[in-house]
């Protein structure tokens, strides 16, 4: 019964407002169907929940982007980096090759682009985000979230410039210290480690990559194959390395492990760069590589295309990279188990 109950929600919520998958228009920031929008945003590519789950952290990765706090309970808005207030303070220890803060002229001239996240919680209520960047320098760049500030701070603390042909989309921390990252340009994985600097990750010349997942043991790295629309499995550490695939059924962009690490979460692109164009996201079972689709939707104005997917507060938030808002929905597990 529960089951069923599951594929309705999931089919209400393909469905709703759309009467079909024809085109849809969103003037404004109007509802479409059961879908709502938090506006006034530039390229939320990449979405990251702090601990507590009140709120969360949106990239930009369009001309004038700006990492953006979001506010779950009443989905307000404001600028975290950069502003005229912005503080940096290298820790050298840590990124030991990094030349320094961005240049003040790139964050002011709308040159900054912040393209994947990835939130490494800490203790305290203080915690380290990775940001994937665009701009002067191909880099990865580290912030300090202190979300025991009143009002929440993010402090720039080091970053790691990327090898020249590299084109960085999606990053993890690594539980023994450094990152992991895809490239687009090369169509692999690399990480970076302090001392070591950076390195291709074997196996994964052939995985088509643009997210990133790791699980919580850091034993497994799951890898969105955006042109070859798979999901990858690859095992860390393990003498011969494993190495799984899964069809997605669309071009999957950004992951997200949820619910512990139990689920992941994934959303990307139907029909790329056609009329027919829609956002889709899917659940994945890390250990079975089972998927199962629980939202496809046709492109709105405003909001071209899911990039990322979230779970929080009994809904499903989505960032694009197209567009200037990320759309949220009723989550259908939470509707089903009511």
């Amino acid at each position: 019964m529960r089951a069923r109950m599951w594929l309705v929600a999931c089919v209400a919520v393909v469905l709703s407002g759309s009467g079909g998958f024809a085109e849809q228009e969103t003037p404004g920031c109007e509802p479409v169907g059961d879908i709502r929008f938090i506006c006034d945003l530039v390229g939320p590519e990449d979405l990251a929940i702090l601990p507590g789950e009140e709120w969360v952290i949106a990239s930009g990765n369009q001309e004038g982007g700006r990492i953006h706090l979001v506010d779950v309970a009443d989905k307000s808005t404001s600028v975290l980096f950069p502003t005229d207030t912005r503080t940096e303070r290298l820790d050298a220890a840590a990124w030991p090759d990094c030349p320094g803060p961005l240049e003040p002229g790139e964050l002011d001239n709308d040159e900054f682009r912040a393209h994947g996240l990835y939130l490494d919680p800490g203790e305290g209520g203080v915690h380290d985000l990775y940001v994937v960047h665009h701009g002067r320098r191909e880099s990865i760049e580290v912030f300090e979230v202190n979300a025991g500030a009143q009002p929440i701070s993010l402090a720039w603390v080091g970053c790691a410039v990327a090898p020249e042909g590299l084109r960085l989309n999606s990053v993890v921390a690594l539980p023994e210290g450094g990152f992991a990252a895809t490239s687009t340009s090369t169509g692999d994985v690399w990480e970076w480690r302090a001392g070591a600097g950076w390195s291709l990750i074997a196996g994964t010349e052939d995985t088509t990559p643009n997210g990133l997942e790791i699980s919580p043991d850091g034993e497994w790295l799951y890898v969105a194959g955006w042109r070859g629309e798979k999901l990858t499995r690859l095992s860390r550490g393990r003498t011969p390395q494993q190495k799984d695939m899964v069809p997605m059924g669309f071009r999957p962009d950004n992951l997200r492990s949820v619910d512990g690490g139990a689920v992941i979460l994934a959303a990307g692109h139907g029909d790329f760069g056609t009329p027919e164009e829609t956002s889709n996201v899917a659940l994945v079972d890390p250990d079975t590589l089972e998927v199962r689709r629980i939202f496809r939707h046709p492109r709105m104005e405003g909001f071209a295309s899911s990039t990322a997917a979230i779970r929080i507060a009994g809904e499903i938030w989505l960032g694009t990279n197209r567009g200037g808002m990320i759309a949220y929905f009723p989550d259908p597990d939470a509707e089903a188990a009511r």
